[in-house]
């Protein structure tokens, strides 16, 4: 049972982990305001299957921690679930309500060009999107060598 919970663990990080450093970088690969709507439309879909793995990722955190009788005795494992906090705190309320508005500008624009307000929009989540890769990066790195400190 271990092994199966770990298995599932291991791929909801994946499919958090994996949206969580790309989705900014094929955003920012979007030149014309078709592009971007079309980025906005996939990144949509694939934020579901982030929020599924979150959701498992945190299930099977806990119900691994029950099993190995862990609890919060483990610094490394204490500070994994403090800067996953805060990451869900800065996507959810920090990310996605920015994306959201950049999506409905960019939904009602014509043509190609980006709309000037859009890329300032969008260089304005840069820091944001850095950090969370930042710390996605942090807690991927505590999860596989958890340090003794």
């Amino acid at each position: 049972m271990f092994a199966t919970l770990l298995v599932l663990h291991i791929f909801a990080a994946i499919a958090v982990i994996g949206s969580a450093f790309f989705m900014p970088i094929i955003r920012r690969s979007a030149k014309t305001a078709a592009q971007l709507r079309f980025v906005f439309d996939a990144t949509t879909t694939v934020a579901w299957f982030s929020k599924i793995g979150a959701a498992v990722l945190v299930l099977t955190g806990i119900w691994l921690m029950v099993m190995a009788e862990a609890g919060f005795t483990q610094m490394w494992l204490n500070l994994s679930i403090l800067l996953s906090l805060v990451l869900a705190v800065t996507i959810g309320g920090l990310i996605e309500p920015r994306i959201k508005r950049i999506a409905q500008i960019a939904s009602k624009s014509q043509g190609q060009e980006l709309p000037a307000d859009i890329g300032l929009a969008m260089r304005k989540l840069v820091p944001l999107e850095t950090t969370v890769q930042l710390l996605t990066l942090a807690v991927t790195v505590l999860m596989v060598v958890k340090p003794m400190f």
